[in-house]
């Protein structure tokens, strides 16, 4: 999948949404930047172990606010506040993570993002991932190949780092709904970790994505995962050359309408890819591993 197929003629400039994305995602990056030192107000959220803090409240706040200026009728997807209606029949969809690793923040530990992603009838077109830790964005628009801090392209290189080629380094995610006694999770994770050199574990997808699409990594596993941090990493690894497949080895269409069934993935550089699949296709069709704790959603 060196490049997505462009997207059809679309009633918004993307060229112009990225410059808007990239400017609240950096917006935002700043303000999370300056609070993460502080003190924090830690609630849970919902019956996993997710959290939220006051800082992602902050941090959709701003971005919704330049998202609605600059496009007031676009409806608006984000992570704490929901589903933001916009103009009756409008196409175009935003999907906002305010703070992609809030639990690693909630602990003290630096490493998340912000992610934004602009979606036409419910497949992403524009996807942007701001690091604020290191102060770097990287962004990806469906067909034109992503872009790196430096404004250049991003393109995986044809080999994997030396020394990675038997023993790649990978990274695992799966949704807060999936409990420590899953046994398709425990078990692909487990057929995985013993085909690498290491399994990350990062608590923030879309810092996984970037380190895929930057060659940092060789491949991501996701189970059940949470649909809000799809859309910006996936087009990003894509347009950077990574191959995706569901973890079953079908296609992997990638919808914000699509059953959790269907979320679960294999991202990797093209020539591993097969490799994983030979791992996660038997454990999926020995055990599922669709829905909840194997079980088709």
């Amino acid at each position: 999948m060196r490049s997505m197929t462009p997207s059809p003629a679309l009633p918004v400039d993307l060229s112009a949404a990225r410059r808007v994305a990239v400017a609240a995602a950096e917006a935002a990056g700043e303000l999370l930047s300056a609070g993460v030192g502080g003190p924090l107000a830690v609630t849970a959220k919902g019956t996993g172990a997710d959290v939220v803090t006051d800082l992602d409240l902050a941090a959709e706040e701003l971005i919704v606010g330049v998202l609605r200026d600059a496009y007031p009728g676009h409806r608006i997807i984000a992570e704490e506040s929901g589903v933001l209606e916009g103009a009756p029949g409008e196409e175009m969809v935003w999907l906002v993570d305010p703070l992609d690793g809030t639990n690693n923040v909630a602990i003290g530990m630096p490493v998340y993002a912000v992610g934004l992603a602009l979606c036409a009838r419910a497949e992403p077109v524009l996807g942007v991932v701001h690091d604020p830790v290191t102060g770097r964005t990287w962004s990806a628009v469906r067909g034109r190949g992503a872009v790196g801090p430096d404004g250049g392209p991003l393109t995986l290189a044809d080999h994997p780092r030396p020394g990675r080629e038997k023993n790649p380094v990978l990274a695992w995610t799966q949704g807060h709904q999936v409990k420590s006694s899953d046994p398709v999770a425990f078990a692909m994770r487990s057929a995985l970790e013993d085909q690498c050199a290491r399994m990350l574990q990062l608590w923030a997808p879309l810092v996984a994505w970037t380190m895929l699409a930057r060659g940092d990594i060789d491949g991501i596993v996701g189970y059940l995962p949470e649909i809000v941090d799809l859309p910006a990493g996936v087009l990003l690894a894509a347009e950077a050359g990574a191959e995706l497949r569901r973890l079953d080895g079908r296609p992997y269409e990638l919808g914000i309408d699509r059953p959790a069934s269907e979320l679960g993935f294999v991202a990797a550089r093209p020539e591993l890819l097969d490799r994983l699949l030979e791992t996660t296709t038997k454990i999926t069709a020995r055990l599922g591993g669709g829905g909840r704790n194997g079980h088709v959603a």
